[in-house]
């Protein structure tokens, strides 16, 4: 299924869920005007069809003590395929980098990283990041307050 096949009743559906994923059958069938039975059945569809790719909570973070938030621009020294790639594989093993997004830009990634304050993200950089395949330079951006998170 690919996007233009979504009717107006499953962005409904979707939007709903992206506030709220705890919505009951009942909750979410009087919110897109339809009954519980095929509520249901196109939230399984939507589920099948990757559109929905699972279901989380959202966390308070600085009580968790992760409240410490950078973003940091990477440059690598091989953007052959095969270098990407194992770049790609190494990101996952950084608890630390919350989201990583190759970028069409002056740099190659972007990394949102977590850490519970400065002390630590200088470890995760030096120690973590910067010992990533093919990692040859990181500008670090630290974000001082977070206006919108959804």
């Amino acid at each position: 299924m690919i996007e233009d096949q979504l009717d107006r009743i499953d962005r409904n559906i979707l939007a709903a869920l992206a506030r709220d994923a705890r919505l009951s059958a009942n909750e979410l069938a009087g919110k897109v005007g339809l009954s519980k039975t095929p509520v249901q059945a196109r939230v399984r569809r939507l589920e099948k069809d990757g559109f929905i790719r699972g279901y989380s909570a959202v966390i308070d973070r600085e009580r968790m003590g992760e409240g410490h938030v950078a973003f940091v621009q990477v440059k690598l020294s091989d953007t052959r395929s095969l270098a990407l790639a194992e770049f790609n594989r190494a990101v996952q093993a950084v608890p630390e980098i919350e989201q990583c997004h190759m970028m069409a830009a002056s740099f190659d990634y972007l990394l949102k990283v977590r850490t519970r304050d400065i002390a630590a993200y200088r470890r995760v950089l030096g120690e973590r990041i910067s010992a990533l395949p093919h990692v040859a330079q990181t500008s670090t951006f630290v974000a001082m307050e977070t206006v919108k998170d959804r």
